[in-house]
């Protein structure tokens, strides 16, 4: 299975991905992952589940409502590929909504599902946190943009307790940001819901494009603090300077936690085996 190289040395995996979209306009970018899933090339892939999002939400109990055999909580993984996060979070008690643009995405999510009971990880939480019931997995095909897949699954806006975005933001030109931030907003419960996500790429230039973009911290905060607004951003691909001074607005996600977690995935680390991925929690208040 083809990986992708940590931040700072693109090497020919990144740059046949990035020229893969590089000319085309991002109406046709979700067809485009579809193909590159039907000739089996997904370095994106990171052949596991989130150790991060695993860690975040065990030692951090005070910022998720449990879920509980009376009380079940749903949570949504756009982009879920081969369904490692989206089966891990029914370990963690979540009714899941594994979501992909692509047919084949879902049926290796499918199949995937069982295999996913040999991690470690897996294992690892079943060891340690017995209270929390199994909660179950629909993998589903659709567009994240889309309310059919939300209609097909009885789900409506404002009910996912959890979302969690890792390798799905960083693959939207920053055109399709706002539109992301607004989708985003829209689904989140707006009592207590929670969006996770893990910053990724960090390391990169912006300038050198995408996918995967270049991100920084400030770029999740001008999004999601102000869902759907226009942000703008330099010939280099960074934000303006005025835009890290803007308020957000008042239906706009607020910043409830930023960790930078123990372990990770391999791209998170640093050539001297830092970890430089960062994991951020976001909802509608601080309840």
């Amino acid at each position: 299975m083809a990986s992708i190289p940590p931040p700072g040395s693109p090497g020919p995996e990144i740059g046949r991905l990035q020229s893969s979209f590089l000319t085309s306009p991002y109406h046709s970018h979700p067809s485009k992952w579809d193909a590159l899933w039907k000739e089996d090339y997904t370095p994106w892939d990171r052949g596991g589940p989130s150790l991060a999002l695993a860690d975040l939400i065990t030692s951090h109990p005070n910022l998720f409502p449990t879920p509980t055999e009376t009380a079940r909580r749903k949570a949504l993984v756009p982009g879920c590929g081969r369904g490692y996060d989206a089966a891990l979070l029914s370990v963690l008690g979540y009714d899941v909504i594994g979501l992909d643009y692509s047919n084949i995405a879902v049926e290796e999510a499918r199949k995937n599902e069982e295999n996913m009971k040999e991690e470690e990880v897996w294992k690892e939480i079943q060891g340690k946190d017995q209270v929390r019931e199994k909660g179950s997995v629909t993998w589903e095909q659709g567009d994240f943009f889309d309310d059919g897949w939300l209609e097909r699954t009885g789900t409506g806006k404002g009910q996912f307790d959890l979302i969690f975005d890792y390798t799905f933001f960083c693959a939207l030109p920053p055109e399709a940001r706002p539109k992301w931030a607004k989708r985003m907003a829209d689904l989140l419960n707006p009592e207590y819901g929670r969006l996770l996500c893990l910053e990724w790429p960090l390391g990169k230039d912006p300038s050198t494009g995408g996918p995967p973009w270049g991100l920084s911290a400030e770029v999740y905060l001008a999004h999601l603090g102000r869902p759907g607004e226009e942000v703008r951003y330099g010939e280099d691909g960074k934000l303006v300077e005025e835009e890290t001074n803007v308020a957000g607005s008042e239906g706009g996600l607020k910043c409830l936690a930023r960790v930078k977690p123990a372990r990770t995935h391999k791209p998170g680390y640093d050539a001297e085996g830092k970890v430089t991925d960062f994991i951020s929690v976001w909802g509608h208040s601080l309840a």
